[in-house]
């Protein structure tokens, strides 16, 4: 049994405890507490948290780092994403696997333990398995205009299948967005989900004003682009709506779906994701660099919507610090609690994957992935302070 003390324990299932301690055995929490004890590993001023969870990220897009710019116009973007993309048409080139292991070594070294990754390859399974970090792998259909969206989904189906991630490596379908996924291809997956009860979803949703024209109006840039690309059919028509109630009544989202970055929802929208129990996935600091604005995170709390956090990809932020969401998420919600803003981070994100039971919380039976992160001798709000901007080198992970 291994045994940690320090001057604040967070278990984000209760009140911080000052001068707490944790014991780990065989893996899993076996106790936390404040009542005295001999024999631990005294850390003095830091805090012990739960490892952060990353709900949504793009680890195979990581070679893409610092070559798309960030952009004042979300179709620029996507646009040199494309671009960049073309390059390698092997998903398993060298530079492709490199970078996804560097970027899973810079997210577990930025205490983040468990994440979403979205992948249109599945290339990152086998390399998530290797360096022991869990996952809810989201394999990424792309078709706006499929002959048989039933078939592709079976096809889908069974390469998911084929990979053996094991227990902390869980593999779902998703629809990438509504502007490049059909409502057949949608009603597809939605019917895959139906049919494998453990699974969770997620899809890009609410992002960017253009999308937000194109399913109410079936104009601008997204029609234009699908054109130039040549999958566009007249058999679309705008659904003269939302996007989130454009899927709310295909019966796509719900408690099982994860909702991405919703930057252009109001009041409505809200009220309908509160209703469906469908979480929402913020990432401010990938929504400013791709020049879709700041999302409406106070609105999200006061509406009573679950949140969580996640980073997006290294072709959209600088780094893979989930503090660093946190950091933008104190400016952009100053009247949110620490607390709320900690728990979107590390619990709501992990019952979100589906790994509730598991991680995100400090209790007994739980795993014991656990981070320490320095704090001042004479920190008095520690909440306050993990929101502060948290650096990789004030991170240590708890060895269990």
């Amino acid at each position: 049994m291994s045994v940690y003390r320090a001057d604040w324990v967070l278990p984000v299932a209760g009140d911080p405890i000052r001068g707490g301690w944790v014991a780990i055995e065989q893996g899993r929490i076996a106790a936390v507490s404040s009542a005295p004890t001999s024999g631990a590993v005294d850390l003095g001023s830091a805090v012990i948290l739960p490892a952060l969870v990353n709900a949504h990220t793009h680890l195979e897009l990581s070679y893409l780092r610092d070559v798309v710019p960030p952009a004042a116009r979300f179709l620029d973007w996507i646009a040199a994403i494309m671009a960049a993309r073309r390059r390698y048409a092997d998903p398993m080139a060298p530079v492709i696997l490199a970078a996804a292991r560097s970027a899973i070594e810079e997210s577990r070294a930025c205490g983040t333990g468990l994440v979403g990754e979205v992948s249109n390859t599945l290339v990152t399974v086998p390399l998530l398995r290797g360096a022991g970090v869990a996952a809810r792998v989201f394999y990424e259909l792309l078709g706006f205009n499929v002959a048989d969206p039933s078939a592709r989904v079976r096809q889908a189906r069974a390469k998911l299948e084929a990979e053996d991630g094991g227990d902390d490596i869980r593999v779902a379908l998703a629809p990438h967005a509504p502007y490049s996924v059909s409502p057949d291809l949608f009603s597809a997956i939605r019917d895959d989900l139906n049919a494998h009860p453990g699974d969770v979803s997620t899809v890009h949703l609410g992002e960017s004003p253009e999308e937000v024209e194109f399913i109410a109006e079936g104009t601008g840039a997204w029609r234009d682009l699908l054109v130039t690309l040549g999958v566009w059919t007249d058999a679309w028509k705008a659904a003269g709506m939302s996007p989130v109630q454009y899927l709310a009544d295909m019966g796509f989202l719900d408690s099982r779906v994860l909702m991405v970055h919703g930057v252009q929802l109001e009041g409505d929208d809200l009220a309908r994701l509160r209703a469906l129990g469908t979480t929402v996935v913020s990432c401010p600091r990938s929504n400013r660099y791709v020049g879709v604005g700041d999302p409406p995170l106070e609105a999200f709390y006061a509406m009573g919507v679950t949140v969580a956090f996640g980073t997006d990809s290294l072709a959209s932020v600088d780094d893979l610090n989930l503090f660093g969401e946190l950091a933008l998420a104190r400016q952009l919600a100053p009247r949110v609690t620490a607390r709320t803003l900690l728990e979107s981070a590390t619990r709501c994100g992990a019952a979100a994957l589906g790994f509730g039971g598991e991680f995100g919380t400090i209790e007994v039976g739980k795993r014991g992935a656990l981070i320490a992160v320095r704090v001042p001798a004479d920190t008095g709000d520690v909440e306050e302070y993990l929101l502060s901007g948290i650096r990789p080198e004030m991170i240590t992970w708890l060895a269990p």
